[in-house]
């Protein structure tokens, strides 16, 4: 097969990010979604990244989707990983109060502070509705923090893969919308994801090294 073929096998490439504390599922909906296939995962250490290829809304997209570790002590690593992300998901545990409490107290305001894109699309997620009978937090909560928040919401399990695919795809079209977001994460844009734009060389200046 010939790799040296010049057309790019992806039309946008899409940085997203998963947050929320830890235990609520994170690296699980993220393996749900990239492999098909459901493990109990120990707590990520720091963040982890899986890439997946996908065709939506007509175009081939790339998308680089980082799982952070929700425990405080990883916190400051965190940081950097918001940069230059079009999609933020935001995963609650539909079993676990606190877990959702802390999107509000913790959550939402690492966006405020880490978000370089103003754009950047949000996605609530209450995960494990396979535990129905154990859940505390309702639907209709949900609902009412995304409409606060400007979020889009879904609840899904990634347990049993009900609206897993769904919850990605809903994000990713919503990015499709957004001319910014679209303009940013062009095949056409040369830029390294976790760094300012170097400054332009000075053309008049020698080449010489």
């Amino acid at each position: 097969m010939d790799l040296s073929t010049s057309q790019p096998e992806f039309d946008y490439l899409f940085k997203l990010l998963l947050i929320g504390d830890s235990g609520v599922g994170k690296s699980s909906l993220l393996l749900s979604f990239t492999s098909d296939t459901f493990e109990d995962l120990s707590p990520t250490i720091g963040v982890d990244f899986k890439v997946k290829l996908v065709n939506l809304g007509g175009k081939r997209l790339k998308l680089a989707i980082w799982d952070t570790a929700g425990q405080e002590r990883f916190r400051t690593l965190t940081s950097s990983y918001y940069r230059g992300a079009q999609g933020i998901i935001m995963v609650y545990d539909v079993t676990r109060r606190e877990t959702f409490t802390n999107l509000s107290d913790v959550w939402a305001k690492e966006i405020d502070l880490y978000s370089t894109n103003q754009d950047c699309i949000k996605m609530l997620v209450g995960n494990k509705v396979d535990k129905e009978s154990e859940r505390v937090v309702t639907k209709k909560e949900g609902t009412e923090f995304a409409r606060e928040y400007g979020c889009l919401f879904l609840e899904c399990s990634a347990k049993t893969r009900v609206n897993v695919e769904q919850c990605f795809e809903e994000l990713v079209l919503k990015i499709l919308d957004t001319p910014s977001l679209l303009a940013e994460g062009s095949t056409g844009v040369k830029r390294n994801i976790f760094k300012q734009k170097p400054p332009q060389p000075d053309p008049s200046a020698s080449t010489c090294c």
